[in-house]
């Protein structure tokens, strides 16, 4: 049977970080060495990143009641709040995000009410409540209280792809499932000074984000592009345990993002695609550059540029991975949905074009999807 994702809607918070202030605010930090204060430049300036967004509003001011957290915006020096303060944060925001981006997926599916809703699925890496994110989804929109409800933590920015895949796997079960997916990442929680190069690296490249979805088996008419789900296979590579992790410190989440990640890419990304692609023998050995549309988690500048490279792709094709992270920065796992989204929201009319997705992740974990979007009926769109 058919499963297709039917409607995405895509959010990010109100505060926008342009990369260059936070460039020199970190900069600025007095604990940073010198050799810190250069590899903050050069991360910064070499990331492809023009803005990103933050649920932090201290950045733009001192808080209306109580003293600062996180950030201390007249004194420009970053504070050092413990695991629980920035945990607590992330409850509060996440969940705000949660529900509109939940309900805006709801609103934009055709034929689909909430009582339709058969299970919902959250994904995060960046943080922990409980009732979780599901739950208040469940509360908000009021959707039936034994709506079948899963949650995937902490796997990182690859976690969309699983989401989609159960989401997947539910439909074929139950025709009549109906699946709302919603994934919330706050990463910027987790920015702290350090002259740790990973530490800073992750500085330039992460930023919060929201995307929120409806997948259905059942046969239904739409006027907006749809996106069919195809196939879906997961690659662990034979080397980079260590070269990506993402663990639990005393003050906040720390990331371990080696420089060498893109070459792990570059050396293993033709052989992470052979079973994604074997699934339809008309696509294996063929120029990678045929499948229409590459939908690629941009994890920073370089990996862009080693899959574009490896693959021989055109530009064109990365440009929906690119525009995201220059005008979103890395969201984790919500990342690659914004780029679905930019790829959704610009297919012509009456047209269907493959597509393939890829995402990283700690392991080195390299999650691909064979996808299908389909453009609004021509007869829709008046032509």
């Amino acid at each position: 049977m058919t499963v297709t994702l039917r409607s995405l809607d895509v959010a990010v918070p109100a505060t926008e970080l342009p990369q260059e202030a936070v460039r020199d605010v970190l900069a600025a930090q007095p604990d940073l060495s010198r050799l810190g204060q250069r590899l903050v430049a050069t991360s910064f300036n070499s990331s492809g990143i023009e803005r990103r967004y933050s649920a932090l509003d201290e950045w733009d001011g001192p808080p209306a009641e109580g003293e600062p957290v996180f950030f201390d915006a007249e004194t420009r020096r970053f504070l050092n709040p413990t695991t629980g303060v920035r945990n607590a944060i992330f409850a509060r925001e996440a969940t705000e995000l949660y529900t509109r981006v939940a309900a805006g997926a709801l609103e934009g599916a055709e034929g689909i009410e909430a009582a339709d809703v058969t299970h919902v699925i959250t994904v995060s890496c960046t943080g922990f409540f409980a009732p979780g994110p599901d739950y208040r989804i469940v509360r908000s929109l009021g959707l039936n209280p034994s709506v079948q409800r899963y949650h995937l933590g902490f796997m990182g920015c690859y976690a969309a792809l699983p989401a989609l895949r159960q989401a997947q796997t539910i439909c074929r079960a139950d025709p009549q499932a109906v699946v709302l997916v919603a994934t919330v990442e706050l990463c910027t929680l987790h920015v702290r000074t350090s002259n740790d190069p990973d530490t800073i690296v992750g500085s330039s490249l992460f930023a919060d984000g929201a995307a929120g979805a409806i997948i259905t088996g059942r046969d239904l008419p739409s006027s907006t592009p749809v996106l069919q789900l195809d196939h879906f296979e997961t690659v662990l590579t034979p080397v980079g345990e260590e070269a990506m992790a993402w663990n639990i410190g005393d003050n906040g989440f720390e990331m371990v993002l080696g420089t060498y990640v893109p070459h792990i890419i570059d050396e293993h990304i033709v052989d992470a695609l052979a079973p994604l692609l074997a699934h339809e023998p008309t696509l294996e050995g063929i120029p990678y550059r045929e499948i229409e549309q590459w939908a690629i988690h941009p994890g920073g500048r370089s990996i862009l540029d080693k899959v574009e490279a490896k693959l021989a792709l055109e530009e064109s094709q990365l440009v929906p991975a690119r525009e995201t992270l220059r005008d979103f920065g890395n969201m984790s796992s919500a990342t690659v949905m914004f780029v679905l989204e930019k790829i959704l929201r610009t297919a012509e009319p009456g047209t269907s074009e493959r597509v393939c997705s890829m995402a990283f992740g700690p392991g080195l974990t390299v999650e691909t999807a064979l996808l299908t979007v389909h453009g609004a009926p021509a007869s829709a769109t008046g032509s």
